[in-house]
């Protein structure tokens, strides 16, 4: 896991470019000039990205967008009416191609006469087939893991798309989205530098948080999704249970949980809602929280955090979730080897035998361990 996160940086500088020629090859007949809506479709990871990617379509494409988890996609959603759904354009994310509702919600939309592009890594995938078009997000030398990279190429075909649909519709013209595409390109050194800090960090982090009932990660706009991707690593990786959620959401809900020094992690890139960010980072620990603050290594002063993720490099917002990420792989590759657990092991059957009960007392019963100085900070008195 800790090497698919070691080759994202060289990933983002292999593809960036072959990936945006996919999405200009796709075919005239989706009439990308045409669009007027997005709806992205996806489970898991995907779901994550597309959720992270929302403001890129929004802002960068202005079109109205909506991310939509495939089953209330299949099960709940009203189908379009005959006169719209040549202007709305489904896009269906699955890395291997073949999630069965991710599949029905393309052949779906494509039934009702709307436009279907595929990001996904198998070419020859159902999904694939049940698209008009396919970018086709495919990735050398992957290794059995939860999803580091394919979740990076989900979001960099996603947002390359957003960038092209903006172009065909007049919404950029073609030296801006040229300049956006390079931008994504030259990301490449910061999510170096980013992942190369984080890693270490990350370690000393796990020692003192892998007994905690509970992770929670907060994020707003695009660092929502990057919220949700990051609590899910965590779970399929250590299973160790962890809620992504809306910085706002969590002031009305989670923050009267207790106990009181449970870690809270804070994405505050700098953008539209950075200010609310700090100020839920403030309020988290003044209330005892474990706050964990990740932010631009430059705008760290004044969080008052226990422990700090930086992020490297300049960044728009819409294009934050390809660094945002980054400390989610690391951190829970890290509390795995802590507590000597491997992915996904919780979720099959049938489960090991439960530890003795006086273990699992000696665990409840375990305090957090005092911080340390290099990554984390004095506690506030």
């Amino acid at each position: 896991m800790l090497r698919q996160v070691q080759c994202l940086a060289d990933d983002l500088r292999a593809h960036a470019a072959p990936f945006a020629e996919q999405v200009r090859a796709l075919p005239d007949s989706l009439d990308l000039a045409g669009i007027e809506s997005v709806v992205i479709v996806g489970n898991g990871d995907s779901d994550h990205a597309a959720r992270a990617v929302e403001m890129a379509f929004r802002s960068l494409a202005g079109v109205d967008c909506r991310p939509v988890s495939a089953l209330p996609f299949t099960h709940y959603r009203r189908s379009a009416a005959p006169s719209s759904p040549a202007r709305v354009l489904t896009l269906a994310i699955s890395a291997s191609g073949s999630s069965p509702l991710v599949v029905r919600s393309a052949e779906q939309a494509r039934a009702e006469g709307g436009a279907v592009v595929a990001l996904t890594g198998g070419a020859a995938s159902p999904l694939a087939r049940a698209a008009h078009g396919t970018v086709l997000l495919a990735l050398p030398g992957q290794e059995p893991s939860p999803g580091v990279r394919t979740y990076q190429a989900s979001l960099l075909g996603a947002l390359l798309l957003a960038i092209a649909l903006g172009q065909a519709r007049g919404h950029l013209d073609r030296a801006t989205a040229d300049t956006l595409r390079d931008e994504l390109g030259a990301l490449a050194d910061a999510v170096e530098a980013t992942v190369g800090e984080n890693i270490r960090r990350t370690r000393q982090i796990a020692d003192r948080i892998a007994h905690a009932p509970v992770l929670t990660l907060l994020g707003g706009g695009p660092s929502h999704g990057s919220a949700l991707y990051s609590a899910a690593k965590a779970i399929e990786t250590s299973a160790v249970f962890a809620v992504g959620q809306d910085l706002e959401e969590w002031c009305h809900v989670e923050r009267f949980a207790g106990p009181r020094d449970l870690p809270v992690f804070v994405l505050a890139p700098d953008g539209r809602c950075s200010r609310h960010a700090r100020r839920v980072a403030q309020r988290a620990a003044e209330l005892g929280r474990r706050l964990i603050a990740v932010a631009p290594a430059d705008h760290l002063d004044g969080l008052h955090a226990w422990a700090e993720l930086p992020v490297h490099g300049q960044v728009r917002e819409e294009f934050s979730p390809l660094l945002y990420h980054l400390f989610a792989a690391p951190l829970a590759c890290h509390l795995a080897q802590c507590l000597n657990r491997v992915p996904f092991a919780a979720g099959r059957a049938p489960h090991a035998p439960p530890a003795p009960a006086s273990h699992q007392a000696a665990l409840r019963s375990r305090p957090f361990p005092p911080p340390t100085p290099e990554t984390v900070k004095e506690e506030a008195p």
